[in-house]
């Protein structure tokens, strides 16, 4: 007999199979680990499905996937098996809070980003199965950038960068950002500055890494927001469970909710009729012939 919650996930995934979405695809990346960047996703993600959006979230942090540590849950299956057993992508979909989806990353994923054409495009063929499926999917990347990551990268409609005050983590995400710009000046940034003591302090950073940007890049980022320093996000940690949902109530969980709302606002204003799921897979077959 099918469980409620088994029923439930069901009817879910049918109503998002006859829904027709512009599905947004999103790297998230930083120039050095430990600045909170899959802690910024999860909750992210949750937040926005608050709001009524499909979110999937995909672990590509080699050997260091934390996505499903963070929600306190064990994954059945990873990506990694999904190569190794040719299973469909549907199969190694997790299922979160609040309706979001994730797929985990594991452990020892030395071989995830050598992958050769024949993965890749075994990736694709799954990818474009399940992707219409959701408005956003986030590839949560590992700190820096192989060769093969950055081709996830360039290939997602946009790219939030994930940094604190700390002189190196601004010094590393400004370094990612040019890694990336030099390959793609057309993909847009999203700044996020995470655990400021106050917002002038977020403020100066924002300013600081827009001035860089706009001096050796010629780039434009764009503001995400800030998060600013709260004990209750490692409190949360510590219990595996997002801080959003840890203490509603929390500055750190008021921010997060707050970059979520204004960036959906941001985003129904545009025009954004020329996402689709099929840009994403387009642009990663595109960059896989040019390798």
């Amino acid at each position: 007999m099918m469980s409620h919650d088994q029923a439930s996930n069901l009817r879910k995934r049918m109503n998002r199979l006859t829904t027709t979405r512009q599905t947004k695809t999103i790297a998230v990346v930083s120039g050095k680990g430990g600045v909170g960047k899959s802690n910024f996703t999860l909750n992210f993600a949750l937040s926005l499905a608050g709001q009524g959006k499909a979110v999937l979230i995909v672990d590509l942090d080699i050997g260091m996937g934390n996505i499903d540590i963070l929600l306190g849950l064990q994954a059945n299956t990873t990506i990694v098996e999904m190569f190794d057993k040719q299973l469909p992508i549907h199969d190694i979909i997790e299922h979160g809070p609040h309706s979001i989806n994730y797929i985990a990353a594991g452990s020892g994923l030395s071989d995830l980003f050598s992958l050769d054409e024949a993965k890749f495009n075994y990736f694709i063929d799954q990818f474009e199965t399940v992707s219409s499926e959701y408005d956003y999917v986030f590839f949560d990347m590992g700190a820096g950038a192989s060769d093969e990551s950055l081709l996830f990268i360039l290939a997602a409609d946009e790219c939030i960068v994930v940094t604190t005050p700390e002189p190196t983590a601004m010094m590393d995400a400004y370094g990612m950002m040019k890694h990336i710009h030099q390959r793609n000046a057309s993909l847009p940034f999203y700044l996020l500055v995470n655990r400021v003591e106050n917002a002038k302090e977020g403020q100066q950073i924002i300013q600081r890494l827009q001035k860089v940007s706009e001096r050796f890049l010629a780039k434009t980022l764009h503001v995400l927001g800030m998060i600013p320093f709260d004990k209750k996000v490692s409190r949360a940690v510590i219990k595996q469970i997002p801080f959003s949902m840890f203490d509603t109530r929390s500055p750190a969980t008021r921010a997060i909710n707050q970059i979520a709302m204004k960036y959906v606002s941001n985003q129904t204003d545009k025009n954004d009729n020329d996402k689709s799921p099929s840009s994403f897979i387009t642009k990663l077959k595109r960059l896989l012939k040019e390798r």
